[in-house]
């Protein structure tokens, strides 16, 4: 049974959200407090909901032919379904009470829509609050008799896990559930799944010795403890052993982690391992046991998963999303979970991700491309580097960390000003992710949103760079967006000017010129500064000769004089003043001072 839609009005930081849902599995993802969370406890309410009606005024509440629209009341001490300070805090801004539209004092609306033999049904609930009482009533139904109504299960955070866990059910159990204590009531869940498999087994044994292996094969491939417990083989080499339960004996459920070799459904002990208590074991594997055993549970119809993954290795985070998807399309569920994993949004098909925006906004992404823009943070509250792309609709992406504090002392040194008129942005991706993010950005903020990339050549060819510092190598011209790369191995390249490693480093001019000769090499001339240097002085490792004088690149930019800054660096100032809206030439005198030209560079080289 597949929820396809869910309407939600007045609920938490949800004021006003209608959120169309897919079957199968669904990743939500968004910003901070962008609404994930409120998404999924809304649903674990609206279960909360049914169930209660269902105790009050049986299932015939639930339809139609109620017998009343009167809604009922429960005190603060059973509300069980997500915890909260107190139930003020489900009503968008702690605003409880009534407005015109709410005439009937029900302010806070969950509605779920779902399908059943081609016929669409509905049912909604409404909440009100009165003298810290919470007061439930069906606001919306077209349900009869005999339709069947989904089934929710909530699983937030892993947590509340201790040394002895005692049997509770119904109402307590999902009281622990709801408060973040998942944990609390595991050992539970397993002794549930266990005794159900063993009734199983021997319902299918029957009079037979064994049981059949075409009835095995079957169970091995359905039964919910059964596939529990080969996924911990074959993620963990582990299973889980429970003891059996005497309500009239025992106090609390014993449940340990048995690890050993695996060969197929069998798993053998490794010699002398000592089965152990389930609480000592990696909260990584308690996460991962939590979400399972709830996942293969047969009675719900829609899991709710809030950032299963937090406790996780990268390398798990992909195979829980994979194996729960493999388990809702073999047992026709639908799975929503909430995340913030790179590596899971990475991962799952666009069509998969429901991104969440500020306000209420729930989209399904369309194009891979759509996933660069979720990931860094199109869409949240508060993101510095996106609120000024949005702004000034100019981006200036760069690789290193040092880079910008160089460039913007190279500036200063030039007596021009840094200009403000872009988002700056740190990245070490090549120019085809950062063309990809740009396209995410322009989508959402308007074609005219332009880009200057700049990156480090590194070990390609020199002659993969263009006459303006143009990135051959890029896939062709873009419109808005210009690929740039250093004509040197990275902006370091261009600092080893022994002047300015002098004065920076505190060694004399000579000893800093003997030490570049003997050590590295290099012998530093004027054509260091002209754009058709020595290959020596673009190939050098610079970060070597830097870490040599104990000097940074940020440092020695700052003490670099103006006749030792190169042609490459005044180009790439000029291109950004002129990216940035700054006008590149400030002053007659700089102008003067470095009125090089490219025919000038084809002198003498010095080099080694």
């Amino acid at each position: 049974m597949i929820v396809t839609a869910v309407r939600i009005r007045r609920f938490k930081q949800l004021k006003d959200a209608v959120v169309e849902l897919h079957g199968g599995m669904t990743v939500i993802a968004g910003g901070n407090n962008a609404g994930k969370s409120t998404l999924l406890q809304a649903l674990a309410v609206w279960e909360f909901c049914k169930v209660a009606t269902i105790a009050q005024r049986g299932s015939a509440g639930l339809t139609t032919a109620r017998p009343s629209n009167q809604g009922f009341g429960l005190g603060d001490d059973e509300f069980s379904p997500i915890n909260v300070p107190s139930l003020k805090h489900l009503w968008s801004n702690m605003k409880s009470q009534k407005t015109e539209e709410d005439a009937d004092g029900y302010t806070l609306h969950i509605e779920c829509e779902w399908e059943v033999d081609g016929a669409k049904k509905t049912l909604g609930f409404g909440l009100a609050l009165a003298n810290d009482r919470l007061f439930i009533k069906v606001s919306q139904s077209n349900l009869t008799a005999t339709d069947a109504v989904p089934v929710i299960a909530y699983l937030p955070p892993f947590a509340g896990i201790s040394a002895r866990e005692e049997r509770i059910r119904g109402a307590l159990r999902r009281r622990r559930i709801g408060e973040g204590l998942a944990g609390a009531v595991l050992r539970n869940l397993l002794l549930d799944m266990r005794d159900s498999n063993s009734k199983e087994r021997i319902r299918l044994r029957g009079e037979r010795p064994k049981i059949r292996d075409a009835d095995l094969k079957r169970l091995r491939e359905q039964d919910p403890w059964e596939v529990l417990q080969q996924t911990l083989r074959e993620v963990f080499g582990a299973e889980m052993s429970v003891n059996d339960f005497d309500e009239e004996y025992h106090t609390y459920i014993q449940a340990y982690v048995v690890k050993g070799d695996v060969d197929k459904y069998q798993l053998t002990r490794y010699p002398g391992y000592t089965p152990r208590d389930l609480m000592v074991e990696g909260s990584g594997f308690l996460q991962w046991l939590s979400v399972y055993t709830l996942a293969t549970s047969p009675v719900a119809d829609l899991l709710l998963f809030d950032e299963p993954d937090a406790h996780l290795h990268t390398s798990l985070q992909a195979q829980l999303v994979e194996r729960l998807t493999l388990l809702a399309a073999q047992y026709g569920k639908q799975v929503l979970l909430a995340t913030h994993s790179i590596e899971i949004i990475r991962d799952s098909p666009a069509d998969r991700i429901l991104e969440v925006r500020n306000g209420g906004s729930f989209k399904y992404l369309s194009e891979d491309e759509q996933k660069i823009g979720l990931l860094v943070g199109i869409g949240s509250s508060y993101a510095p580097r996106i609120d000024r792309a949005r702004s000034t609709k100019r981006v200036f992406f760069y690789e290193g960390s040092t880079d910008l504090a160089v460039l913007k002392a190279i500036t200063t040194t030039l007596g021009k000003i840094w200009p403000t008129g872009f988002s700056e942005w740190q990245t070490s991706a090549p120019h085809k992710e950062r063309k990809a993010l740009w396209r995410a950005l322009k989508s959402e903020f308007g074609d005219d949103l332009a880009a200057l990339s700049l990156r480090d050549r590194d070990d390609e060819s020199k002659r993969s760079v263009g006459p303006d510092l143009e990135d051959n190598q890029d896939g062709g011209p873009d419109t808005g967006f210009m690929a740039r790369k250093w004509r040197r191995r990275y902006i370091e390249s261009y600092l080893i000017w022994p002047a300015a490693i002098a004065s920076a480093s505190g060694h004399s001019q000579p000893s800093v010129e003997l030490i570049l000769a003997k050590e590295f090499g290099l012998a530093i001339g004027p054509t260091f500064t002209q754009l058709d240097a020595p290959d020596a002085y673009g190939d050098v490792r610079a970060k070597s000769i830097l870490d040599w004088f104990a000097v940074s690149a940020t440092v020695l930019a700052q003490h670099m004089p103006v006749d030792g800054i190169c042609d490459d660096l005044i180009m790439l100032v000029d291109q950004v003043q002129e990216f940035g809206g700054r006008s590149p030439v400030v002053n007659e005198n700089d102008q003067l001072q470095r009125s090089r030209s490219v025919a000038e560079g084809q002198g003498v080289h010095e080099g080694c």
